[in-house]
């Protein structure tokens, strides 16, 4: 008899939207300096634990918690003595323990574990015994009783010519072949498969945590890092799986750009060729898809370390520090962050991360520093670091130093060594790694504003009645040329206004609305903050850079070869500077593609013809697409930049091309900010707004806007600029690359069938 599942997500059902997580958490770590394991240590970690049982959710049977768990350096000599009861074969110096949820039904669990030992044995590594978990189900509530899964470990032996680290790399292999393979069956989960940590963890309350799995409570398990976590979930219903630590981190916030992430992530899997993980390219996806952001988070670590990367390295390009807008920032650190912004954007939001290998004991911040951190040095060499202090009962005269990890920060206790690593420490390790400096000088262009070439390009705008056409082929009104485009291009902001906004919804409007119209703006709720961007602006960025992206797991000067503009808003000039560049520069060639269609294709058919131009264009080796629409002509229609750009995106993504190109947007549709953040949102690299600057020409020739039209322009842009920085702030998003296909809006009106061929995975409940 088939059992029901823990693992199942509950399918979409009316507002419901089973990849909405959202969780506020309790995390902390304790490291023994030295490296020395005891048992005090983790009964120290789960009392510290149970003093965040406020941070979590109990549900009405009193027992049953949100999610808490531990995740613990390799206990080996408590696993030797239990392989010893099992087997009569030897472990080997080096060996694997993974903890293994299965489903209750024993056929379907027997085949489960059936598949996970061939995997593993298919990588030329022995099973040595399967081990039942000992468990008190009296431990537990009766909702988590309910959905609890099976227990079981299996214990690994690495053979003789094989490093820690290879085996730790074969065993990252076969498992995610294992979870590929039992992807229907919803109940298998692997806590951890590794030779340095193992996981215990689950939907009992803290306290109960060492009651429920008996092998905390043995006076022979010892370890030397403890990480723990506490969750309290705020919108979702409480699964087994869903209890962190994951296989390398526990975290407390939330990753507002998870969407941005996952995509890109999917984008990028085939540039992430690596010997050291062959056949990682047809392990898709690579990281979760759906469920918890962090667990998303944790997959991507664990696959940029498994490559090859030093962990740090991987830390600071997932979480990097504000380093934009920070003056003072050492140059060859500076251009650290800046050469790794190129491989890939940050996981932005709130974070609170604690982080362990078995050898280092790690706590980190987002830029914002907008989650608590604490540690605490005692005198028995344990560093304790927390969501808050006084977590376990030391003495105050037992304290020889403490203090709190700040926005951006890093604090890292090497056991092996037993130094304690600041920020400092830790950049000066990443800064020397490679002469970044020394790359980005010699091949990055970055390209700056052209006075001289905006003035030779002032007379080629439209004019006339060639104007009047586009205005009103694009719904450009006298209301918006008058209470929209003026005051922009006049002080460089958006138009004060006030009692809300009384438009009625695109989908009740009876007038043609603009596609962007039907998307809202998603915002900052729950316990994540939104950003001020006019008193926090040092953290935030609209830095963009254009190319084709490089393997993240290899670092050259070639690697450096990007066009870096200051704002995704893109004037006269560095347009046809982008167009232009192919002639001075290999490897940026640039394709138009026409938006404009016939009437009898129709809408439908010119979306698939674009996305089948843009792809053969990108194989034929052009890198920067240019979406236009500026070739409208008589019996011709546009296609909206926004349906464009969205399926356009997708369409590559899918096709594994999405890395090779940047997708340039030249429309009329864009005058807004909300037009523009819907273009970024949906994938677009930069717009060039043509029809916006013609408009602000023909105000000033008529009078109509005082000064001169460049430094109209210039207005419009930072106008344009201020009102991104405000939507991505809103989000809680801190830079453009982040908040770049990250599609952080609500459709209402959109048909499923349009929201699957052009904004895919975008909630639409209208």
């Amino acid at each position: 008899m088939h059992m029901p599942s823990p693992n199942t997500v509950a399918p979409a059902q009316g507002l419901y939207q089973p990849d909405e997580f959202k969780d506020n958490c309790g995390f902390g770590l304790i490291a023994h300096m030295k490296g020395q394991a005891s048992h005090h240590l983790v009964e120290t970690a789960i009392h510290s634990l149970s003093c965040m049982t406020h941070r979590g959710g109990i549900a009405a049977d009193g027992k049953t918690g949100d999610g808490c768990g531990l995740l613990l350096a390799m206990p080996k000599a408590f696993f030797r003595e239990e392989a010893k009861k099992l087997s009569d074969k030897t472990l080997s110096e080096v060996f694997a323990v993974g903890t293994v949820f299965l489903n209750l039904d024993p056929a379907i669990a027997a085949h489960s574990k059936q598949v996970l030992a061939k995997e593993i044995e298919s990588e030329g590594l022995t099973v040595l015994a399967w081990r039942v978990v000992p468990t008190n189900v009296e431990a537990l509530g009766e909702i988590a009783l309910q959905s609890m899964p099976a227990f079981a470990q299996i214990i690994v032996n690495c053979p003789m010519g094989v490093t820690e680290v290879e085996f730790n790399r074969k065993l990252f292999l076969a498992r995610r072949r294992a979870e590929q393979l039992l992807s229907n069956d919803s109940s298998f989960y692997v806590t951890t498969l590794c030779s340095t940590v193992i996981s215990y963890k689950g939907l009992m309350m803290p306290a109960a945590i060492a009651d429920f799995y008996t092998d905390l409570a043995d006076p022979r398990l010892a370890s030397h890092i403890v990480v723990f976590h506490q969750r309290f979930s705020t919108n979702t219903l409480p699964r087994w799986p869903l209890a962190q630590p994951f296989r390398y981190l526990a975290h407390n916030g939330e990753i507002n750009t998870i969407t941005a992430n996952r995509n890109w992530a999917l984008a990028r899997v085939p540039k992430l060729e690596n010997p050291l993980l062959p056949g990682l390219t047809e392990l898709n996806p690579i990281v979760n898809l759906t469920g918890s952001d962090s667990s998303s988070m944790d997959n991507m670590l664990e696959i940029l370390v498994g490559g090859g990367m030093d962990l740090f390295r991987g830390l600071r390009m997932l979480v990097p520090p504000a380093w934009q807008n920070v003056e003072t920032l050492d140059a060859d650190l500076r251009a650290f962050y800046e050469f790794n912004s190129k491989h890939m954007e940050a996981w932005d939001g709130p974070a609170g991360l604690v982080i362990q290998d078995g050898r280092h004991a790690i706590c980190m911040l987002d830029r914002n520093g907008l989650r608590p951190a604490r540690w605490v040095i005692t005198k028995n060499d344990y560093i304790t670091l927390a969501s808050e202090i006084g977590v376990w009962d030391y003495k105050p005269e037992d304290v020889v130093s403490k203090g709190r990890v700040g926005p951006g920060q890093i604090l890292v206790a090497d056991t092996l060594t037993g130094k304690v690593l600041d920020t400092k420490d830790v950049s000066n390790h990443l800064k020397n790694m490679r002469p970044y400096r020394e790359w980005l000088r010699d091949h990055a262009i970055r390209l700056q504003a052209n006075p001289q070439l905006e003035e030779q390009l002032l007379d080629q705008g439209l004019t006339g009645d060639k104007l009047k056409a586009a205005q009103k082929m694009f719904m450009v009104t006298f209301e918006e040329r008058d209470q929209i485009l003026r005051p922009i291009a006049e002080s460089g902001q958006e138009a004060v206004g006030s009692m809300g906004d009384d438009t009625p919804m695109a989908v009740l409007s009876r007038q043609v609305r603009h596609v962007s119209d039907y998307f809202r703006q998603q915002f900052a709720q729950v316990t994540n903050p939104p950003i001020d961007p006019l008193r926090e602006s040092i953290v935030m960025s609209l830095e963009t850079c254009l190319g084709r992206e490089q393997n993240v797991f290899e670092q050259g000067p070639e690697h450096a070869d990007r066009i870096i503009i200051s704002s995704p808003v893109l004037s006269n000039s560095k347009m046809q500077q982008l167009r232009d560049v192919e002639k001075e520069r290999e490897g940026y060639g640039v394709v138009d593609i026409d938006l404009n269609y016939a009437e009898a294709e129709g809408l439908q058919a010119a979306i698939a013809r674009i996305c089948e131009e843009t792809a053969q264009a990108v194989r034929d080796g052009k890198t920067l697409i240019v979406l236009t629409d500026k070739n409208f002509r008589e019996g011709f229609l546009p296609a909206n930049s926004a349906l464009a750009t969205g399926a356009v995106h997708h369409h590559l993504i899918k096709t594994g091309l999405r890395t090779d190109a940047n997708i340039l947007v030249e429309t009329g549709f864009a005058r807004d900010p909300h037009q523009f953040a819907v273009l970024l949102g949906f994938g677009a690299t930069a717009v060039y707004p043509y029809l916006a600057y013609d408009v602000i020409n023909d105000l000033v020739a008529k009078g109509e806007l005082l000064g001169d039209p460049i430094h109209a322009q210039a207005n419009f842009r930072k106008g344009i600029e201020k009102g991104l920085l405000k939507v991505l702030s809103k989000m809680g998003i801190s830079t453009v690359a982040s908040y770049r296909g990250g599609q952080v809006f609500e459709a209402v009106g959109l048909s499923s069938e349009v929201v699957d061929k052009c904004f895919l995975g975008v909630p639409s409940r209208i």
